[in-house]
């Protein structure tokens, strides 16, 4: 009966087959780091944290989004760096690269605001052990929200959209990179996994009005409905900044179980994937085979342009 659903037809082009991991097991750390005003400071900070998790066994390290930066619209012209000019124009990513490089680690970047002509994005990069640059993922959705007497910010005002989804073959799998408000756009997290991927890891600074009902929530949701890993990581909250962090980091399985998480100050969490869970989980709920192609699908434009 399944088969007359043309389950595979629920994603357009069909979904490609899990890859085999090139690692089943090993740890993540997600580093919630405070940020301030002084931009060395805040780099050579990062720095320590990576160094730490990797001392505690974690083989992919995570950062929040703008954690080399406050997070404003004045801010982000003040700090951003021109990422494809060099090391010279990026002291964020040139200590990114060095310690993957030294430690031989794969580090997802957070994000930090790139300038690239007269443009501004919000950017993360993922570094390979080798210490190259893998993948560059610009925030796809800006965060522009309106409630009054709570919170209101326009990232749209200084920012521009990126174009691309990200999904990246590192050491540790495949990975799907989004960027806070990125995750609340289920058709992103679907896309990826209908990409392969094994996790997908979100750098994100929520606030103090949608982090308690929807940081966790969205989290859970992707890992569950798509049945993979995700990792998200915020920076510490600052209770005197203009914008106020939630916090709360996490790790969440493909069950949709937090496996790891923190409260809102500054901590390092350390936690294990374990790949095998993947088709575990898939055996036991087979969702991919249960789509209903018949009545719905979703269309990944930028694969279907590239066939």
């Amino acid at each position: 009966m399944a088969s007359s659903f043309s389950p595979e037809k629920a994603r357009v082009p069909p979904a490609i087959e899990l890859p085999v991991p090139p690692v089943s097991k090993f740890k993540i750390g997600l580093c919630q780091l405070s940020v301030t005003a002084d931009k060395e400071r805040n780099i050579a900070h990062a720095r320590l944290a990576i160094e730490e998790a990797a001392e505690k066994g974690a083989k992919l390290v995570l950062l929040p989004e703008i954690w080399n930066s406050p997070y404003s619209n004045d801010s982000f012209p003040v700090y951003a760096e021109d990422i494809d000019a060099g090391t010279d124009s990026s002291p964020s990513t040139a200590m990114l690269s060095e310690v993957a490089r030294s430690l031989k680690i794969t580090i997802v970047g957070g994000s930090i605001p790139e300038r690239c002509g007269d443009k501004l994005y919000n950017t993360c990069c993922v570094f390979g052990t080798d210490g190259k640059l893998k993948a560059k993922h610009r925030k796809i959705h800006l965060f522009d929200i309106n409630i009054p007497g709570k919170i209101v910010f326009e990232e749209s005002k200084t920012l521009t959209a990126g174009e691309t989804p990200t999904v990246v073959d590192t050491d540790v799998g495949r990975i799907g990179i989004g960027i806070c408000y990125d995750i609340c756009f289920q058709e992103l997290a679907m896309l990826y996994a209908a990409r392969g991927a094994h996790l997908l890891c979100y750098p994100g600074a929520f606030n103090m009005t949608t982090g308690p009902l929807h940081w966790e929530l969205l989290q859970r949701a992707s890992a569950v409905d798509n049945q993979l890993y995700v990792a998200t990581c915020s920076p510490a909250r600052d209770a005197g900044s203009g914008y106020v962090a939630w916090g709360h980091s996490t790790l969440v399985g493909p069950f949709g179980e937090v496996l790891a998480t923190t409260e809102h100050d500054e901590a390092t969490i350390i936690s294990e994937i374990d790949y095998s869970l993947l088709e575990l989980r898939r055996t036991n709920l087979p969702l991919q085979k249960q789509r209903r192609g018949d009545l719905y699908s979703l269309v990944d434009v930028q694969r279907l342009n590239s066939q």
